[in-house]
């Protein structure tokens, strides 16, 4: 969560009800699920750790309310997390919302980073397919190489479809 809020700060300072509403868009139905609470203790745990700045902005209608901005070093956290291409999790939603975060950003093309990551995944297909195939046929070994080789092709073709959305995303999304 700390990673996407400060990419989704790369763009513009913003308030945390902003942040949230960003978020919600970006995971669809997925983001009923985030807690409103948890997007404000992140932002001031990135505070506390130097890597945002925060300003009350009053409002003459409105109680006042927090700004959070990126310091460099939050900046430099971003684009390292933008570029990294690690992926351990079962689902892609922390992908899905890296390539959120790259096309609010303008800190990278999400195009580049679905191909980086395809780049990634296919090495890590040949790396299982060579270590599967000296297995033996029906070994415990076999079986979980397959699985892996299983979800990293689903992963692939995944990765086909989010480079086709944003290939062909308008400006308006």
């Amino acid at each position: 969560m700390q990673d996407v809020l400060l990419a989704l700060l790369a763009k513009e300072p913003s308030h945390g009800y902003e942040l949230r509403a960003r978020l919600q868009t970006a995971l669809g139905p997925l983001g009923d699920e985030l807690n409103a609470g948890q997007v404000y203790v992140t932002l001031r745990r990135l505070e506390k750790a130097g890597l945002v700045d925060v300003r009350v902005v009053g409002q003459s209608d409105r109680p006042d309310r927090k700004v959070y901005d990126l310091t460099p070093a939050g900046r430099d956290r971003a684009a390292a997390w933008l570029t990294d291409l690690a992926w351990e999790r079962t689902a892609p939603t922390e992908f899905h919302l890296k390539l959120t975060a790259a096309a609010a950003s303008g800190m990278t093309d999400p195009v580049a980073l679905v191909d980086a990551q395809r780049r990634a995944l296919l090495r890590r297909l040949a790396e299982v397919r060579r270590a599967a195939f000296d297995q033996p046929p029906g070994s415990a070994a076999a079986l979980l190489l397959e699985g892996a080789s299983l979800r990293l092709e689903a992963d692939l073709r995944w990765l086909e479809s989010c480079a086709a959305h944003w290939n062909n995303r308008t400006d308006e999304e």
